[in-house]
């Protein structure tokens, strides 16, 4: 076991301080996924900055309607939150799309949206991997790499990343709140994480020492309809093989007023499909229409040897949650975007 210092932070900005002048220190909250990382030899900090004592575990309302999430919010209160299943329910069916209900007992919102990458040449020391070890290779470029991604990847870096949660984030157009030991900023959460380049050991734009405080939910999507749908291998507790979450607004018409779609399991971020999106707006959301405008969106892929498949169940999950909002009863209260009655794991995706 590798020894390492703890603190256990009373204020934000003790926190900070902390962290910053640490090189080698980790925020712990939850830990979910931070200390199984440790056990596996990943994650290998010296210093621990506990932050789950911070006031920081509230879902606020905000003055126009937006809401506030703090950045220990559990999983499982998040999900089950009446503002969040009312505004966005996006979100609600997202979190219950992952994960146990046991670990969202204990996991938070910034630690979802900070969790690494599940390829298992990341989480196996004996393999190469540019993410853990910058310049060892790429594993999973020659090896096993049916889960990987389609779009945005680099020679460095094929992972993708595993939060459902930010999917649905992005297309919500959420902002993520972050506090540094001198000076706070907001990342619109579709740039908070990066693509992998040639630095693919850098998951996000945190810079050191800065803290998730909250994300923000604006009011602009809260109450128009949303939906959260995922592929995987298992009805439950499985990652994304591909996944999309929509948000859509129809005018009087029946045409595109706004649309979001971004898409978790291609990418080493949450995908947004802007050119899907353009393509839409202002045209009647049919199953054709949605089909050419992912079809277009999906064109920049570059899949690998075995996950090629990716790219046509996408497509196919975009079209089925878009088009299922535009139907009558589509929106937060119906079935494509209300979450299981009483906030139990979703079984019904595929």
């Amino acid at each position: 076991m590798k020894p390492f210092a703890y603190v256990r932070a009373h204020s934000v900005d003790e926190a900070t301080a902390a962290h910053a002048g640490r090189p080698g220190a980790r925020y712990l909250a939850g830990g979910t996924n931070l200390v199984d990382l440790m056990k596996l030899g990943v994650e290998t900090p010296d210093t621990l900055v506990d932050i789950g004592g911070l006031p920081l575990g509230d879902v606020q309302e905000l003055p126009d309607g937006g809401l506030r999430v703090g950045a220990t919010v559990r999983s499982s209160d998040l999900a089950a939150h009446p503002l969040v299943r009312a505004r966005y329910a996006a979100v609600s069916r997202a979190l219950l799309a992952g994960a146990s209900g046991q670990l969202r007992n204990v996991a938070t919102t910034g630690g979802n949206l900070l969790q690494r990458t599940r390829c298992p040449y990341f989480q196996d020391v004996t393999k190469p991997c540019n993410k853990r070890d910058p310049g060892s290779g790429c594993g999973a470029v020659d090896g096993v790499h049916r889960d990987h991604a389609v779009l945005g990847h680099s020679l460095h870096c094929i992972a993708t990343h595993p939060s459902d949660l930010a999917v649905a984030l992005a297309a919500c157009d959420a902002t993520v709140e972050l506090r540094g030991p001198d000076a706070e900023r907001t990342v619109p959460l579709a740039e908070f994480h990066r693509l992998p380049g040639d630095r693919p050991e850098r998951d996000t734009v945190i810079e050191p020492g800065e803290l998730i405080t909250a994300v923000l939910l604006p009011a602009a999507t809260g109450g128009l309809p949303s939906a959260y749908r995922k592929a995987r291998d298992r009805a439950s507790y499985a990652f994304a093989l591909a996944s999309v979450a929509a948000v859509l607004d129809l005018d009087a018409a029946g045409t595109v007023r706004h649309v979001a779609i971004a898409f978790g399991g291609l990418a080493h971020r949450p995908w947004r499909a802007r050119r899907a999106e353009a393509a839409l707006l202002g045209a009647e959301p049919t199953a054709d229409a949605v089909r050419r405008a992912l079809t277009e969106e999906l064109d920049a892929a570059e899949p690998l040897r075995d996950n090629a498949y990716k790219i046509g169940l996408a497509r196919s999950l975009g079209t089925a949650v878009v088009t299922g909002l535009a139907e009558p009863g589509g929106g937060p209260e119906g079935p494509a975007g209300t979450p299981p009655p009483g906030g139990s794991e979703d079984r019904t995706d595929p």
